[in-house]
């Protein structure tokens, strides 16, 4: 569903759509270097981003991997299933 702006209302779904994020989950069978890759491919991080990324999961469990609209998330989160990882947009 979406609202129409008005007279400088903001949207509020909007807003809410656009503090989105892609939160990658830590697990036993990815490799540190499959993690890396599939950041790089599929959210366009750079080889040092991804591999900070693989780094917070692996010691906190989960990690914010990237921001945005449900709409922009969205393939990536399938691109990262798709590679087996283990992924929400929250």
């Amino acid at each position: 569903m979406y609202h129409e702006k008005t007279d400088g209302q903001t949207d509020e779904l909007t807003e809410k759509q656009d503090r989105l994020n892609l939160v990658l989950y830590n697990d036993d069978f990815n490799t540190f270097e499959h993690v890396i890759e599939s950041l790089v491919d599929v959210c366009h991080h750079t080889p040092e981003q991804a591999e900070q990324c693989a780094i917070i999961v692996h010691h906190r469990g989960r990690y914010e991997v990237k921001s945005g609209s449900y709409k922009r998330l969205l393939p990536m989160k399938n691109g990262l299933i798709d590679r087996d990882l283990t992924v929400s947009i929250e």
